[in-house]
């Protein structure tokens, strides 16, 4: 264990200091809010550099790929948030009964105190520092406890945020499971875990213990669902970039595709042309193109290559824990692909007749963190909007929608619960508390 304050803390002394300093009131003040984002954001920009260096020894990541996705990402939604902080914390008034009349209602956003920030190796800077800067903005103390699988990223993170921010308002705890554990015993006021849906069961068992509150930010088998007569080289462009970044490792990556008979021959030449225009023959010599997070997962992969026919990709190498981008077709909805989210540089085409059978698919699985569809048809977007149920939903684009921080990002059901993003990240860590104020003359 490693934390910004005294060495070696037990998690109890770390929850109690950082309790502590959030009992002296000094969180709350605009300020200090503002003060510390504006450090974070000085971090990620003065010692990027750094960052994207562990980020490639972890996932292989570009230079390119690790500001645009990770850096860069995370210091927008700073800029956005102190921009707009002050204005979301002005009291917002309420309408009073006439019974009432002479009293003035309103509501403020209430810090909630200790925040336990738990991150996932695939984006490990993106996926904590995002929630950490919507704690900080909140006005609460935290705990940051980076990936254990991103061993790279979390050092580095360990390192530096120590020498950036307050360091009795937030602490990082490294480690594994026994670390993780050990934290989860404690009283939280919110405890905020990306990750799968078998660990979050684990938080929120643990949660349930002190009735603390969760966002679970989770994942699931997002799926595209392409309509005919499409743009099938546009379409397809945007599925390989949307599905191959971070090497498939992306929890709204789309996970399967949807088409109709007719179109899936001409689809899948498509999205082999792609594959090769976005990372030549050879993808393991393009410096674009990154590597499985570890030996566990690629084994995983491989196993799931034999699940339909190989239109492209295929090749892996377990040394340096390569797996091509891979299409694959003729895919039966019971093979081994279609029964576990992916999260990897697979992506399965399945035929269903129409969108009737294609809105019955996606129903009879859990709900996804996203679906996405191409189509020209606005009867079509509406029935997909009407007649599913998602965390969010992209037409036309993959991915995109995680970028506009007007939008709250958050999965339903078994894709997860509660969302953040700009405001809806101070509404997460906040409690919204009703203030009524009545004349005694």
């Amino acid at each position: 264990m490693s934390a910004a304050g005294t060495a070696r803390e037990t998690p109890a002394e770390v929850v109690a200091r950082l309790r502590a300093a959030f009992r002296t009131g000094r969180t709350r003040d605009l300020s200090w809010r503002t003060d510390q984002l504006t450090r974070l954001r000085a971090m990620l920009t003065e010692r990027g550099d750094a960052l994207a260096e562990a980020l490639h020894a972890d996932l292989g990541k570009s230079r390119k790929e690790a500001y645009r996705t990770e850096i860069d990402f995370t210091v927008r939604e700073i800029d956005h948030t102190l921009e707009r902080l002050a204005g979301w914390l002005e009291p917002e008034p309420a309408p009073v009964p006439a019974v009432l009349a002479g009293a003035t209602a309103h509501t403020v956003q209430d810090p909630l105190g200790v925040v336990l920030v738990i991150a996932p190796w695939n984006y490990p800077v993106q996926l904590l520092l995002a929630p950490v800067a919507g704690a900080l903005a909140a006005g609460n103390t935290v705990v940051a406890k980076p990936s254990e699988l991103a061993p790279a990223t979390s050092a580095a993170l360990a390192r530096l945020l120590p020498e950036y921010l307050d360091g009795d308002t937030l602490t990082v705890v490294e480690g594994g499971v026994p670390e993780t554990t050990a934290l989860l015993a404690e009283r939280f006021d919110h405890i905020f875990y990306t990750g799968n849906g078998t660990v979050g069961r684990i938080v929120m068992a643990a949660a349930a213990k002190h009735l603390t509150p969760v966002t679970l930010e989770l994942g699931g088998k997002s799926p595209a669902f392409v309509d005919r007569d499409t743009d099938l080289k546009t379409v397809a462009a945007r599925l390989v970039s949307g599905k191959f970044l971070n090497t498939g490792q992306t929890c709204v990556a789309p996970d399967y595709v949807l088409t109709d008979p007719e179109t899936a021959p001409a689809l899948t030449d498509a999205l082999a042309a792609a594959v090769e225009e976005q990372f030549g023959t050879d993808a393991s010599q393009s410096p674009k193109y990154g590597r499985i997070v570890n030996e566990r997962h690629f084994d995983r992969l491989v196993g799931l290559l034999d699940s339909g026919r190989t239109v492209t990709g295929g090749a892996h190498d377990r040394d340096t824990k390569y797996i091509a981008p891979t299409v694959l077709a003729d895919v039966a909805p019971d093979s081994p692909v279609m029964q576990e989210e992916i999260f990897g540089p697979v992506l399965p085409v399945l035929t269903v007749d129409g969108l009737d059978e294609a809105i019955g698919f996606i129903n009879d699985r859990d709900k996804p963190l996203a679906l996405y569809a191409f189509t020209e048809s606005p009867g079509v977007r509406e029935r997909l909007l009407a007649e599913t149920s998602s965390g969010g939903v992209g037409m036309g684009l993959p991915l995109a929608h995680l970028t506009v921080s007007d939008l709250p990002f958050g999965g339903v059901g078994e894709s997860g619960m509660g969302n953040y993003h700009g405001r809806y990240s101070l509404e997460t860590f906040s409690h919204r508390k009703a203030v009524l104020d009545t004349p005694l003359g």
